[in-house]
């Protein structure tokens, strides 16, 4: 299995079967994009909520590659009214798929379409895949309730955001790992503006320090699972 990186919170997961996952495809206008929405091709979109810099490139992909958008119910039926096919969900429930099973989570924070739409809740999810459990927080800030899912679900990936401003910064994305207790985290949604620029070596200087193992990728970057 294989985690591709595109930057700010956008990842592709392929499976070894070669089915795609995508998040958050924020691609075309996205000033640190290796890639435009053109060139990427999903099975499976998942969602975390409905601001540009996540939905995205959600309508022309999935349209194009007649893609499943996963996500939370009212941002599902959003997506559903434009002639794409969603799959309505809702925080703490989970559901089985083809590739394997999604859980919503809480997250701190809003969900408003590019079109001024409002469409329920932010989310993070938690995919449950192959033998791995990957937990993508979304857009959120700081909350207790991060002891709980760490505790119901050993995560093996935390893609955690810590640009500040609009999400946690790094000191509180470092308290969130300390409550999920991740075997990795890896920091999103930062570097995409000025006014979420910061350093993310030290993020992980400061995980190293909690004895977190953290992998900095490279925008465009792909690892193995």
């Amino acid at each position: 299995m294989k985690l591709k990186y595109f930057s700010h919170s956008s990842f592709l997961i392929t499976l070894d079967n070669g089915t795609r996952l995508l998040i958050d495809p924020f691609l075309d206008g996205n000033p640190t994009s290796p890639v435009i929405a053109a060139d990427v091709e999903a099975d499976y979109i998942l969602l975390t909520h409905g601001h540009g810099d996540h939905f995205g490139d959600t309508l022309s992909i999935a349209k194009r590659c007649d893609s499943l958008c996963i996500c939370e119910n009212e941002l599902a039926t959003y997506i559903e009214s434009k002639g794409v096919k969603a799959h309505n969900m809702h925080i703490g429930g989970a559901h089985s798929f083809d590739f394997g099973k999604i859980k919503l989570t809480q997250a701190l924070h809003s969900s408003v379409t590019p079109d001024k739409e409002c469409v329920g809740s932010a989310t993070g999810i938690i995919i449950f895949i192959q033998d791995k459990i990957i937990y993508h927080m979304g857009d959120t800030g700081l909350f207790l309730d991060l002891k709980l899912i760490g505790e119901l679900h050993p995560i093996d990936y935390l893609l955690v955001p810590i640009g500040d401003n609009f999400t946690m910064g790094i000191d509180d994305a470092v308290k969130a790992c300390s409550f999920v207790k991740p075997k990795c985290a890896i920091p999103i949604h930062y570097n995409t503006f000025d006014v979420i620029k910061v350093d993310p070596d030290s993020f992980n200087k400061k995980l190293e320090k909690i004895n977190i193992n953290c992998q900095v990728l490279k925008f465009g970057q792909e690892i193995t699972l």
